[in-house]
């Protein structure tokens, strides 16, 4: 699969390249760090129905995750644009497994279906 386009390091200046990277960096350090350290981790905000009903579906099945959960509709969405920034995945929830981006609730669906889910 073609991955998407990203602009090239050389297409961005050192101004910009130092203002994204410091761009709500505890927030990023954060959510590598839980990546890094626990198995399965769902990113996600309150409000979301659907990070609701990926979290369920983790229950249903019964694997523990870490949650993180940054703001609602109506707070911190410069915090959650830094996570899509460094993830390049445009929506929550975000599920890492084994500190892979796996996607969101649809990609745990398939995952359920392909019993690729359970530890």
């Amino acid at each position: 699969m073609a991955e998407r386009p990203i602009l090239p390091s050389e297409k961005v200046s050192e101004t910009v390249k130092s203002q994204v990277a410091q761009f709500h960096r505890a927030i990023v350090d954060e959510v590598a760090a839980a990546v890094s350290r626990d198995r399965v981790v769902v990113v996600g905000m309150a409000q979301n129905p659907i990070v609701k009903k990926a979290r369920a579906l983790l229950d249903q099945e019964g694997v523990k995750y870490t949650y993180l959960e940054y703001g609602s509709y109506l707070s911190k969405w410069k915090e959650r644009l830094a996570i899509k920034l460094w993830a390049g995945f445009p929506t929550f929830p975000m599920v890492f497994i084994d500190g892979v981006l796996e996607g969101g609730h649809a990609e745990l669906v398939k995952l359920r279906e392909q019993g690729k889910l359970k530890a």
